[in-house]
């Protein structure tokens, strides 16, 4: 069999469709497989927005990603004319003993300035009076204080993905979707990729098809587990204050468990849902990702309201505008793992972004051209073989 193309990319969400466009604009063949025809609201890369910054509580090894995603939105938003990143700004909230876990890591927020400083990145600590002075919708009881990063700010996924996946077509790559992956096999200096109706074979694959990416990649993402989480948007009493310029994306950490904890965003004047997102993580898992509950009950949001929402966010009405599914695809330590899969250096995994992948996304994609295209290395942060190391 002749080979179908240079890189065959394996899902064409958020990273997908970042790998697809940036090996398109080196030159190479690239192919485009996925089950659905994204963007679509059955994995991880929708939502209408999503929080984006680059002082990232998530460690300092994150930062590059982040720093130069920002530089590829803008990048793509001047070769469509699209509108994909709003700079509303961006405020993490904690306690001031520091912790509270999120994504596997505690003191967030100081940690979060640590990597602002690092990388020279502008920002404020603030404390409880100064955010409440500063955002009135914030009601912090006196024993928090805040990151506060200007320059960050929200995502439009949907639109993320699209414009990325018709730069990539307009570059020549051919995007097969309704194209649902049932095999990839290392074979020799090829790699096969088997579909229900068809087989290819191609130089290298990259694999980042999500929540069906563990099924995929076997032993090295053994320890991955599926986790469905809900969005939920509700109406503001005054939507006026819950404008971008009036109010930003946040994080809000207000307990010591990793359940102790909500994001929200403002709304914006063009946004689909007039209300305001709001929503937390939940920790129960699924083992297959068709398996998950698309239909979010509305006494879940109600919950939501009740646990997280009340008493610490004002003008915000206990009433539901809608609620959405999606997955988080989380590893044992909450990090990325981007890496070659064990069995050969032809098939590159990128997966597990659990929970925090989308605004390093557009650099991932570059670094994932960069290895199948001009053999740059993996960062060893992102080892597939970490958890197998790591001591028991």
């Amino acid at each position: 069999m002749a080979l179908q193309a240079d890189v065959i990319v394996v899902g064409l969400g958020a990273v997908g469709a970042a790998a697809a466009w940036q090996l398109a604009r080196r030159g190479a063949a690239v192919l485009g497989l996925d089950r659905f025809h994204p963007p679509h609201a059955f994995g991880s890369s929708h939502g209408e927005t999503r929080i984006t910054r680059r002082g990232v509580g998530e460690g300092a090894e994150y930062a590059p990603l982040a720093l130069r995603s920002h530089e590829i939105w803008r990048e793509l938003e001047a070769e469509t004319g699209r509108s994909l990143f709003l700079a509303c700004g961006c405020l993490v909230i904690g306690p001031e003993h520091g912790l509270s876990p999120h994504h596997g890591k505690t003191d967030f927020v100081r940690r979060s300035a640590a990597t602002a400083v690092q990388f020279g990145v502008a920002h404020e600590l603030l404390s409880a009076s100064e955010i409440a002075r500063r955002y009135p919708h914030f009601r912090p009881t006196g024993s928090e204080i805040g990151y506060f990063e200007p320059g960050a700010g929200l995502l439009y996924p949907e639109r993320c993905v699209e414009a990325q996946l018709e730069a990539a077509a307009r570059l020549g790559a051919r995007l097969k979707f309704g194209a649902g992956v049932l095999e990839i096999e290392p074979f020799g200096r090829v790699v096969r990729v088997r579909t229900l109706d068809e087989r290819y074979e191609a130089g290298k694959v990259i694999l980042c098809a999500g929540a069906w990416t563990p099924a995929l990649a076997g032993a090295p993402l053994a320890t991955a587990v599926l986790q469905p989480q809900a969005l939920h948007w509700f109406e503001a009493g005054e939507p006026r204050l819950y404008a971008p310029e009036r109010f930003p994306t946040f994080i809000w950490m207000h307990g010591d468990r990793d359940e102790d904890l909500f994001y929200g965003f403002p709304i914006p004047p063009d946004a689909a849902t007039q209300g305001i997102k709001l929503a937390t993580e939940k920790f129960g898992s699924i083992s297959d990702p068709e398996a998950i509950d698309r239909n979010v009950p509305e006494p879940e949001a109600l919950g939501v309201f009740d646990r997280h929402v009340r008493g610490r966010l004002s003008g915000v009405r206990r009433k539901v505008l809608r609620s959405a599914a999606c997955l988080y695809t989380r590893t044992p330590d909450a990090d990325f793992v981007l890496d070659f899969h064990p069995q050969s250096d032809r098939l590159l995994i990128a997966s597990a972004c659990s929970g925090h992948g989308f605004k390093h996304s557009a650099a991932v994609g570059e670094l994932l051209a960069a290895i199948a295209l001009d053999a740059a290395l993996p960062p060893p942060a992102f080892r597939a073989d970490r958890f197998a190391l790591a001591p028991n």
